[in-house]
């Protein structure tokens, strides 16, 4: 196949609310390669949820407006029709959200609610589409799917649970699997089951995964690629090695910096990118990052683009006005800003993330 599997140019997702507009993403623009894994990171109220689902058309309403293209295989489906969309929703981009202790309905059984979701989008009787669901749960490493299958939500775990959504997902065969924030409320042993199954699934079928979380530990394990979002705009995007090697904006470097190294001796108590995310009804001007960056300067007041600031790196960019030759001197200063290696980056450690 020719070209990106899903191309999104100039996202604008903007609600109307009581207090004001609330102004979720602010002209976002990326692509998914068939088979890549590409990671979106950023403190919650980044827009990286509202991003994803404006993909699949779930923030269509009345108090939505949404502007920008997104095309998945050349079709464009902000315009698309709710029957148009039902067509690629599920079946070719799916999604897995983010808290397993209440995607399901309680009251049906896991398998009932798969072979529901089957049957909304193919064509088969219900007896084929309960062998379907039965080997989707197989599939994700659930024992004996069948006798589990007939279980009510309740009697799943929460990483098995999560398991279940995946497996809900995979039933569809759809090309991308957006995942957001699949290791939430999951303890460290049972996220690092989850991120192994994404990346077996990844390697073995093809599969194209967009992963949104606020760890970089989990981003180190799992992502070709990265894409780093401020108040609502990609503010760096590359590689994992250029983004953990080389980072170029000043957020990446909290991030990056407050995060807990095994290559490091620990701090007594780890830095942390001070003040909080601003408000979204009324963003600052110019760099949105500019209340909190402690190398602001006068012409922070205009507002950056996202382009490449090395000529060799032209997938790599960011959004700041900092001159390339002052980011080194700066990095220089501070030890804890970039890695020897994404693996020295404890899984888990997102903390620092959530501001």
């Amino acid at each position: 196949m020719a070209g990106p599997l899903l191309e999104i140019e100039d996202l604008v997702v903007d609600f109307a609310t009581d207090e004001g507009t609330v102004h979720a993403v602010g002209g976002v623009s990326f692509s998914l390669e068939a088979g890549e894994v590409l990671s979106i990171v950023g403190e919650s109220g980044s827009g990286k949820s509202v991003t994803a689902m404006t993909t699949v058309g779930l923030t269509r309403g009345k108090n939505a407006r949404i502007q920008g293209s997104v095309k998945y295989q050349g079709k464009e489906l902000v315009t698309a029709s709710n029957e148009e969309l039902q067509q690629v929703r599920g079946d070719r981009i799916a999604m897995v959200f983010q808290d397993p202790m209440s995607s399901f309905n309680p009251v049906q059984k896991i398998g009932d609610q798969i072979v529901e979701a089957i049957l909304a989008h193919h064509d088969m009787d219900k007896a084929a589409a309960h062998r379907k669901a039965v080997e989707a749960l197989g599939s994700v490493g659930i024992p004996d799917p069948e006798t589990r299958a007939s279980h009510y939500p309740f009697e799943f775990s929460g990483g098995m649970r999560q398991r279940a959504m995946i497996a809900m997902a995979l039933a569809l065969e759809p090309a991308i699997l957006i995942a957001d924030e699949p290791t939430t409320a999951l303890d460290v042993t049972i996220q690092a089951q989850i991120i192994e199954l994404l990346q077996d699934l990844n390697q073995e079928r093809g599969l194209s995964v967009i992963l949104i979380t606020h760890d970089l530990g989990v981003v180190a394990e799992i992502a070709d690629r990265v894409l780093v979002m401020y108040a609502g705009q990609i503010v760096e995007q590359g590689s994992l090695d250029e983004i953990f090697y080389d980072p170029q904006h000043p957020y990446t470097w909290g991030l990056i910096g407050s995060l807990t190294r095994l290559d490091q001796e620990r701090p007594e108590r780890l830095p942390q990118i001070a003040g909080q995310p601003p408000s979204l009804i009324s963003p600052p001007s110019g760099c949105r990052f500019r209340p909190r960056c402690p190398h602001a300067f006068g012409k922070c007041v205009e507002p950056p683009t996202l382009e490449p600031r090395l000529p060799r790196a032209m997938r790599h960019a960011d959004r700041c006005w900092l001159d390339p030759q002052d980011k080194k001197r700066l990095r220089e200063v501070d030890g804890r800003i970039g890695l020897e290696a994404p693996e020295a980056v404890m899984q888990g450690s997102g903390a620092g993330a959530e501001g």
